[in-house]
């Protein structure tokens, strides 16, 4: 067969907001598929058998036709390469581990060859990376070539772990999407800003906004945290600080045998010695915890029989906890203890390097709590145990066991008690006793150590037991009923959209909040103008979200943002459309009807919120199409109070604005509520759809009439 014309990306562009594809940010590429376009799939020999033996996973694709195996039949029924490249590059996508699903593949113009395809992702460039690798997959595929799909696979997925939220923070961010609170990511790592403008909470993995440095402070002290919440009758076990190995075992003998050594500022159980009865042993555990911790300060502590268990404590109440399980291997007489645990540990699927895994590797020979315990046992890691030796590797390592549901209250009162103490609106509180399901006082079981910033994947991904979905707790924490939203207005179309948009800002802003506005004249907060620095329209509008002082927005969005970059914000508790009228300035982007502009501006109609209303003008009839599109309340307004849509929506009891005379009516179906005057310096379509939107907020008639006669029409420059 001869060599097909490659498929060309012509263009590329991330859609960071809602736009005319879906409401979640898009890749969008425009490919031109050469002389594929006289060669559907089925027209290309061998090509569904390659494709489906090399991405199997492709059956459960369900496509246009809506079902499990739907792009399995339009690939052998045939299909082009636009479509099938949508396809190739979702799957490296969920191989990858960044599961989407949403793709679409449009033709620009007839027979030309050019394809507009729009595909989910997750993370910028990893979806552009998807789809370099997807382009050059299908043209092995197409010519029948080799590829090396584990080698993408594997840097797809380095990207994956590097460039997307960690596991910890990605479940609180998927919680609060069930209960559509947005989020925004503010930096590459794991601080991410749940919620908009004023009604926003911050958090960073497992600390929030409410978590105080003091408590932190607190935390990494064990000594002053062990005094305070002694203090409050919560047991601890009695210790002594130390500073050198003869302090250690005077202390030891005091305290009575067997004893803990730990740093004295140490976190996630590094250099922990456990059940230390030798000077030697003790002296050992000395020189670990000094070199693991910040100080050569130790703490050496009365050993307390059982097992350790981590309870996560949100708010004022424990949400999950886990129970640590001792690792042992058995010799096989051949074998080296380094050998055997990564034969008989490591090989455990739950256990890797990165964030992903819930357990660590077992590394006998660089773990120095480990190197311990063996030579208490007289072992090294390159000992061979003899065939059936059990050798111990780690006492309650691995917190992975989940007992939530076992935990004792008494138990659950003095961790949740222990957090508050230090000060954590979030805490890992360690302890030990030899049965969760009875008080410490029976059991003679201690809290050992409150850590903030806890991990969450042992609750997450218990190795043995339910998963707790602590995400839910972390957001019922940070907002309670609160849906973390501001009002957001958002008005789109041709004419007067600037004007609507100044006039419901200053409308929004005599109601007593702080409003934010951006539009063609700038940025502004409450009127003060903001300086732009080069920004897109997009990073302007997503400044105003990530402000804490605003307390309601309206955006401006010409058709040509959300073409090119998307709406700033994911949903709108208004949107305004003026018209569908001129589609001259987006020409470039292939929009060379009404109709296809229609499709653009009917964006801001999608993205109102149930609980919202879409203003639209009832004298431009494809405007008036998109009331059904509304998953809120309709409003329409015009300057003639005779035009259909006005006096059809008013008979089904519905709300309308429109001009008579020299004023303004709002009527809510046959009842008029206010009239009120007109502003002589503002166009009437204008003031129309501001009052429509002032209304649909919850404005009343006279704040309204307050705010047309004090508005100035000229905005004030400011002077930078």
């Amino acid at each position: 067969m001869t060599k097909k014309k490659d498929i060309e990306v012509l263009r590329v562009t991330h859609l960071r907001g809602p736009n005319i594809w879906t409401y979640r940010p898009v890749i969008e590429a425009w490919l031109d598929i050469g002389e594929l376009e006289n060669f559907p799939s089925n027209l290309l020999p061998g090509l569904y058998e390659r494709l489906t033996a090399i991405l199997p996973g492709l059956i459960v694709h369900r496509c246009g036709v809506g079902e499990h195996g739907g792009f399995l039949e339009r690939l052998r029924d045939g299909t082009y390469a636009g479509h099938i490249l949508e396809h190739v590059v979702l799957e490296l996508q969920n191989l990858a581990g960044m599961k989407t699903g949403f793709g679409k593949t449009r033709q620009i113009g007839e027979d030309t060859g050019l394809y507009k395809m729009a595909f989910r992702t997750r993370q910028e460039e990893v979806g552009r990376a998807a789809l370099a690798a997807g382009r050059d997959l299908l043209m092995a595929m197409i010519e029948d070539k080799p590829y090396d799909l584990a080698a993408t696979i594997a840097n797809l997925t380095d990207m994956v772990e590097s460039l997307c939220l960690g596991p910890s923070t990605g479940n609180i961010v998927d919680a609060a999407g069930v209960r559509k609170i947005p989020h925004i990511r503010l930096t590459d790592g794991n601080l991410v800003q749940l919620g908009h403008g004023a009604a926003q909470r911050r958090i960073w993995t497992a600390e929030t906004e409410h978590t105080s440095a003091i408590a932190e402070g607190i935390a990494s002290d064990k000594d002053l945290t062990k005094t305070l919440i002694s203090s409050c009758g919560v047991p601890v076990p009695e210790g002594e600080l130390v500073r050198s190995a003869e302090e250690a075992w005077e202390a030891a003998q005091d305290i009575g045998l067997p004893v803990v050594l730990k740093p004295y500022d140490g976190n996630h159980g590094r250099g922990v010695s456990l059940n230390l009865s030798t000077e030697a042993d003790i002296a050992a555990a000395y020189a670990l915890a000094a070199e693991e911790g910040d100080s050569s300060s130790v703490i050496v502590e009365r050993f307390i029989v059982g097992d350790e268990h981590r309870l996560l404590v949100v708010g004022r109440r424990v949400v999950a906890a886990a129970a640590g399980e001792s690792l042992w291997v058995t010799g096989d007489g051949k074998s080296s203890v380094l050998e055997l645990c990564n034969t008989q540990i490591n090989t455990d699927p739950r256990r890797g390097e990165t964030e992903e895994f819930p357990l660590g590797l077992v590394k006998p020979n660089e773990s120095g709590e480990i190197v311990l315990e063996l030579q208490r046992q007289g072992l090294t890691h390159d000992s061979v145990p003899a065939d059936g030796v059990k050798v111990l590797i780690q006492p309650n390592g691995n917190v992975a066991v989940d007992v939530t549901d076992k935990v004792h209250p008494q138990v659950a009162a003095a961790a949740a008690l222990a957090a508050r103490v230090v000060g954590l609106d979030i805490a890992g509180i360690d302890l030990v006793t030899s049965d969760i399901s009875r008080p410490l006082d029976e059991t003679g079981g201690a809290i050992i150590e409150v850590n903030a910033s806890p991990g969450l994947l042992a609750h997450l991904k218990p190795a043995v037991g339910e998963p707790r979905n602590v995400g839910e707790a972390i957001v019922e924490h940070l907002f309670g009923e609160a849906t973390g939203r501001m009002p957001i207005v958002g008005v789109s179309g041709k004419h007067g959209t600037t004007m609507t948009s100044r006039l419901i800002a200053w409308l929004l802003q005599i109601s007593g909040k702080k409003t934010g506005l951006t539009c063609a004249d700038g940025l502004f907060v409450n009127g003060r103008e903001l300086p732009l620095d080069g920004l897109s329209e997009w990073e302007t509008g997503e400044r105003l979200l990530l402000n804490k002082n605003v307390e309601a927005g309206v955006f401006e969005s010409s058709a040509r943002m959300i073409l090119a970059e998307g709406l700033a914000y994911d949903k709108c508790a208004v949107g305004v459309v003026t018209d569908v009228s001129d589609f001259e300035d987006v020409s470039d982007f292939h929009i060379e009807s009404l109709d296809k502009l229609y499709n653009v501006l009917r964006t801001q109609v999608d993205v109102v919120l149930p609980s919202g209303v879409a203003v639209l003008n009832a004298a431009d009839s494809q405007v008036v199409e998109m009331a059904d599109l509304c998953d809120g309340e309709v409003i329409f307004y015009g300057v003639d109070e005779h035009l259909d849509a006005i006096a059809a929506h008013r008979k089904d009891g519905k709300r309308v604005v429109f001009q008579r005379a020299n004023g303004i009516v709002l009527a809510n179906g046959d009842a008029e509520v206010a009239n009120l005057p007109l502003s002589p310096l503002v166009p009437p379509e204008a003031v129309l759809a501001a009052i429509a939107a002032g209304w649909a907020l919850g404005l009343t008639p006279e704040l309204i009439g307050a705010g047309l006669r004090t508005f100035e029409a000229a905005p004030k420059k400011s002077h930078h």
